[in-house]
């Protein structure tokens, strides 16, 4: 039974890893999303109307009069202050750039979707070492709860220095206290949990499978960095074509 436990906890650990760092990549590419496209698309947004209008200045035809006033409000307006505060939290409470502003550090923004490989390889070796679902006593998991999710913040900045400085800050911290023989009853209930939490992973997996920016990761598993580029150089061509549309209706 003690060693079911063991491979069960090892199984979650490796699952929890997998999950966390498709959270991350999702997260990193809505940001970059928003980030790098948003621009893009309201510049399309605003030569569309613009289009609109000049050809309905040109024809006068009621038909196209409405489409420009469709076109003209479809232009996204100035974001409340609802909108202005959406990307100040994601997943794990204040965003990355909110809790920046808040301290007065520097805002730091990903500049990548997918950490690099020695990221992920630190990530994974820190999160096996230090998972709060190795801890048995309530002090220790409470310790390693809050080691981790320093862990889990450096690795969504993809902070290869700060995960050098968190594994030496681990293997120079106390060592685990020496584990005593479960009773069976004990065991049983850990196996409970195990099962329990790993349905709730399961849950949260597909949540980010089949959001809208999990199923655009889907169309670049090997490269979502990559899936970024070529979705801002398509908009760039697009931008230009409604320019050179536009400026042939206003001469």
């Amino acid at each position: 039974m003690e060693r079911a436990v063991r491979v069960a906890e090892q199984a979650l650990i490796e699952f929890e890893i997998a999950v966390e760092t498709f959270r991350v990549e999702v997260e990193n590419f809505s940001r970059l999303h928003h980030q790098t496209l948003g621009p893009m698309y309201a510049r399309l947004d605003e030569l569309d109307a613009s289009i609109a209008e000049a050809r309905a200045a040109r024809t006068g035809d009621p038909e196209d009069l409405r489409r420009a006033r469709e076109a003209r409000a479809a232009v996204q307006p100035l974001p409340g202050v609802e909108a202005l505060f959406d990307d100040w939290i994601d997943s794990d409470g204040l965003s990355p750039e909110a809790a920046a502003m808040l301290t007065e550090r520097p805002v730091q923004p990903p500049q990548r979707v997918r950490p690099s490989e020695e990221v992920r390889r630190l990530y994974r070796e820190l999160a096996r070492k230090a998972h709060p679902d190795l801890g048995r006593e309530e002090g220790e998991r409470k310790r390693r709860e809050e080691f981790i999710t320093r862990v889990n913040a450096a690795y969504a900045r993809g902070d290869e220095g700060l995960l050098r400085e968190l594994a030496a800050e681990w293997e120079a911290g106390p060592a685990p206290a020496e584990e005593r023989l479960s009773e069976s009853e004990e065991l049983y209930a850990r196996l409970e949990w195990l099962a329990q939490r790993k349905d709730l992973l399961s849950a949260l997996a597909r949540e980010l499978e089949e959001s809208a920016i999990g199923s655009m990761l889907r169309l670049a598993p090997e490269d979502p960095d990559r899936l970024l580029e070529e979705i801002a150089e398509q908009l760039r061509g697009q931008v230009s074509e409604r320019e050179a549309e536009l400026a042939t209706l206003v001469q």
